[in-house]
């Protein structure tokens, strides 16, 4: 059987999972964190050249260099990023862990490196006023939202709530009803009572939106003014490369196998390790509440 949702469920459900063959129908980084959490299986993708403007935008050398002129701070990454990135991190983290991941080392008084998105990066710093020096990386598909544009749109739709990806600038966060990861956007359509959503993430989501309430409306946020040939454009280049087509030859031939260094490897694995214990812990911590 398959699965549906971000790198780090993925790896987990590859994990759990009997077969010794995965194939990951995304991009590079999501491909190498399966591999580092699955290093005895194999893991294959439609297509090695798909990878993500994060990834791109924050290349281990320059990285690891800045992390060496900023000493003293811990380091954590987003999950979209490369094995090497994350092989230089103290903690890997999640849209939907980063508030938290960060809010637990600011009440240890923790200065932090953030890499790579910027706006998340400013949203987490907003949400937690922790010392943060951040990355000026951006999603390719989240930087075009437009906050003017989102405003004429609700204008449009007042009986519409807005959903937003924190990777989003802040003139669009701010519009939001409410900010969360993918995960978080597609639970919102399904248990929140309004009937009409504005969405600004990639609209690649919205299958599964329409699939967890297919009674209610779903309309993309802007990313472009009026003379632009769409008026949102929200879909990843990279994520669009995995195809039927890729996806059948690979199943036929075993082609397009991720590797990665080991000693990279063993090293990205303690800060993707980090944020699992955290997780773990702060699950058990809400079910004891819950006694």
């Amino acid at each position: 059987g398959g699965y549906v949702s971000d790198s780090l469920d993925m790896a987990r459900f590859g994990h759990d999972s009997a077969a010794t063959t995965l194939i990951v129908c995304g991009v590079r980084f999501m491909g190498e964190t399966a591999r580092i959490l699955n290093p005895e299986k194999r893991v294959l993708m439609p297509d090695l050249e798909a990878t993500c403007s994060l990834d791109i935008g924050c290349p281990a050398d320059r990285f690891s260099r800045f992390c060496d002129e900023h000493p003293g701070r811990v380091v954590v990454v987003y999950a979209n990023t490369s094995a090497a990135v994350k092989a230089r991190a103290d903690w890997m983290v999640t849209s939907g862990s980063a508030v938290d991941v960060i809010r637990h080392l600011h009440a240890q008084d923790k200065k932090i490196i953030w890499a790579p998105d910027k706006y998340l990066g400013q949203y987490v710093q907003e949400q937690t006023g922790a010392d943060m020096l951040i990355w000026q990386g951006a999603c390719v598909v989240h930087e075009e939202f437009k906050g003017m544009e989102l405003q004429e749109l609700r204008a449009a739709h007042p009986d519409a709530m807005v959903l937003v990806h924190p990777e989003s600038p802040a003139s669009v966060i701010a519009q939001a009803d409410l900010v969360g990861s993918t995960t978080a956007i597609i639970r919102a359509a399904r248990e929140l009572d309004s009937k009409k959503f504005i969405v600004a993430t990639d609209r690649g989501i919205f299958y599964k939106m329409q699939q967890a309430a297919p009674d209610k409306t779903f309309i993309e946020a802007p990313t472009a003014g009026r003379s632009a040939t769409c008026i949102s454009c929200a879909h990843c280049p990279w994520m669009a490369m995995n195809s039927l087509r890729k996806l059948a030859s690979v199943l036929e031939s075993g082609q397009n196998e991720i590797h990665v260094d080991p000693e990279i490897s063993r090293r990205a694995q303690i800060s993707i390790q980090r944020l699992l214990d955290f997780t773990k812990n702060k699950n058990k911590t809400m079910l004891g509440n819950d006694a």
